[in-house]
C-alpha cells in the first residue's frame, strides 16, 4: 500500500485527486494538506509517506518556496509538483531543487494515473508535450552563480544518447522501450550507463544536464545527412 499527500489549497482539486486515487489505486492512503504548514506537519507525522504532490500556490508559500521548504526538512521525500504552471523554465527549476516530477493540473486523469504509477516506482516524471518545447535560455534562479560542467556526450553510445533524449522529454522505461524496440531491462542498463558517463547521480540530474544540448543534432551529426 501507498501513502501519498497532496498539497493544494482548493478543496475542489483535492476531492478531484482522492476521487482519482481511489479509483485508479484503490489500496493507496491519502493524505491532505492546504498550506505548507500543514503538508510540513503530516510529513513529519507520516514516516511511511512515498509521494507528496505539491501546487506552487499555496497561501503560505510562493512559487517553488514550498518545495525548497519540503526538501530542506524532508531530503529523503520524494515530492513532485502538480501545477497550472505549464513553463519549462519551471519544471527545470523544480527538478534542479529536487523534484521527482511534474504534473500539469490539465494532465487527464488517464495520464495523471500513468504518471503516478511512474513516480511511485521510483522513475521521473515529465510531460512529454512541454519538455518537447525549446527551452527560453535565461539564468535560473536555482542555479545562478554555480557554474554547471559540460557533460560528456561524445561519451555516449548512439543508442544512449536516442535514450537520453527520450528520457529529457519524460519518457518512462516502458515507453523508450517500446519506441526504441528494446526491453525494458536494457533501457534499465543504457540509463545506468548513461549516468555513470555523465558522472551524475540519478535521471533528474541527467535530465538536467541535457537542458542546454540539442541531442537530435548531435545524433544527426553522427549519421550525416538524411537521405
Amino acid at each position: 500500500m501507498h501513502t501519498l499527500m497532496v498539497a493544494d489549497d482548493h478543496p475542489l482539486f483535492r476531492e478531484a485527486i482522492a476521487a482519482v486515487i481511489e479509483v485508479g489505486l484503490p489500496d493507496s492512503r491519502l493524505l491532505e494538506a492546504e498550506s505548507l504548514d500543514q503538508a510540513l506537519r503530516h510529513a513529519a507525522a507520516c514516516a511511511e509517506l512515498d509521494l507528496v504532490l505539491l501546487d506552487l500556490g499555496l497561501p503560505d508559500a510562493s512559487g517553488l518556496e514550498g518545495l525548497r521548504s519540503l526538501r530542506a526538512a524532508h531530503p529523503w521525500l520524494p515530492v513532485a509538483i502538480l501545477s497550472a504552471d505549464q513553463e519549462r523554465r519551471t519544471i527545470l527549476d523544480a527538478l534542479d531543487l529536487g523534484a521527482v516530477g511534474y504534473i500539469p493540473k490539465s494532465t487527464p486523469r488517464r495520464d495523471l494515473l500513468a504518471a503516478l504509477a511512474q513516480l511511485l516506482e521510483g522513475q521521473v516524471y515529465l510531460p512529454p508535450e512541454i519538455m518537447r518545447r525549446p527551452t527560453v535560455t535565461r539564468p535560473s534562479p536555482a542555479t545562478t552563480g554555480m557554474p554547471s560542467p559540460a557533460p560528456h556526450f561524445a561519451e555516449l553510445t548512439d543508442k544512449q544518447l536516442e535514450v537520453l533524449l527520450r528520457l529529457s522529454r519524460g519518457a518512462s522505461n516502458k515507453v523508450i522501450a517500446r519506441e526504441l524496440d528494446i526491453a525494458e531491462t536494457t533501457v534499465k542498463t543504457h540509463v545506468s550507463a548513461i549516468l555513470r558517463k555523465l558522472g551524475v547521480p540519478g535521471r533528474v540530474q541527467a535530465i538536467l544536464a541535457t537542458n542546454d544540448a540539442d541531442l537530435e543534432a548531435l545524433l544527426a551529426e553522427r549519421h550525416g545527412p538524411s537521405r
